[in-house]
Order: C-alpha cells, then sequence, then structure tokens
C-alpha cells in the first residue's frame, strides 16, 4: 500500500514596478500577489525573475544599510567598463548586470509553513537591480504543497 499526498499548485506571474539599480525588498509583494500561500499547511515557495540583469536572493530585512552594502561590494567584484568587455551593446552597465545576475541567481525557494513563508526574524527576499534603466521586471510566483 502506498502513501498517497495531495498536492496544490498556485502559479502566477506578476510585474514588479521599476526601481532604481540596487537592491531592493520585494517580500510583502511577493506575498500580496499569492494569497492562496495561506491555504498550504506544509510547501514550498518559488520565485523566478524572468531577466537576465537583475537577480533574487534572500538576506537582511531590517538595516537598510545591508542593502547599500550589497550594492557597493558587488560593483566592486564586478566593475564596469572593463577593457576586456564585449558585450557593452546597451551600457556600460550591460555586461557587469548579467554577470552579476548570474553570480547570485534567478530564483529563490522558501519553506511555507502553515500558511506563512517560513523565513528567518531577519530575512527577506531582494530583487537585485544591476542595471541603470533596469525597468519593470516580471517574476514567476509558485506555491505548492498540502
Amino acid at each position: 500500500m502506498k502513501n498517497h499526498i495531495d498536492m496544490t499548485f498556485y502559479q502566477k506571474e506578476i510585474q514588479l514596478s521599476s526601481r532604481t539599480r540596487g537592491y531592493h525588498l520585494i517580500t510583502d509583494e511577493i506575498i500580496q500577489a499569492i494569497p492562496e500561500l495561506k491555504n498550504i499547511n506544509v510547501g514550498q515557495l518559488q520565485v523566478f525573475i524572468k531577466h537576465t540583469s537583475a537577480s533574487l536572493t534572500i538576506n537582511e530585512n531590517a538595516d537598510p544599510t545591508v542593502r547599500l552594502d550589497f550594492e557597493t561590494h558587488i560593483n566592486k567584484m564586478i566593475p564596469e567598463d572593463m577593457p576586456y568587455y564585449k558585450h557593452d551593446y546597451e551600457g556600460s552597465d550591460d555586461m557587469p548586470a548579467h554577470i552579476k545576475a548570474s553570480m547570485l541567481g534567478c530564483s529563490v525557494s522558501i519553506p511555507v509553513t502553515n500558511g506563512k513563508l517560513n523565513l528567518g526574524i531577519w530575512q527577506g527576499i531582494y530583487l537585485g537591480e544591476h542595471r541603470n534603466y533596469g525597468g519593470s521586471r516580471r517574476v514567476v510566483i509558485t506555491a505548492f504543497g498540502n
């Protein structure tokens, strides 16, 4: 006899508002976009960004200086205007934005427990906007569980 667990899946694609270059907390926007989360006792939430010059990550949600330090440090690690960059059709922030996005990643997964994201007390979802004028970004939100 096999155990059978019914899983429910919810998926939405939303457009985030345009943001300046840097790191921005989007946790509340994600939660508001998927009220069905409350129907999941045990499960997972995945957020995937459909862009190659912006990223998603999880980090400090309380002190905004963390986000400033993130931006400062990653810009030192991956500077603009390097003479070996060939892909610069859209400006000096173009290729560095792609590298930053690949380093940080295009998705995050978070446990869902009793209808809520099971993040640590100081954790939030960041949008890493790596372009000077990146525009609005689209994310796919998938929640599943039972």
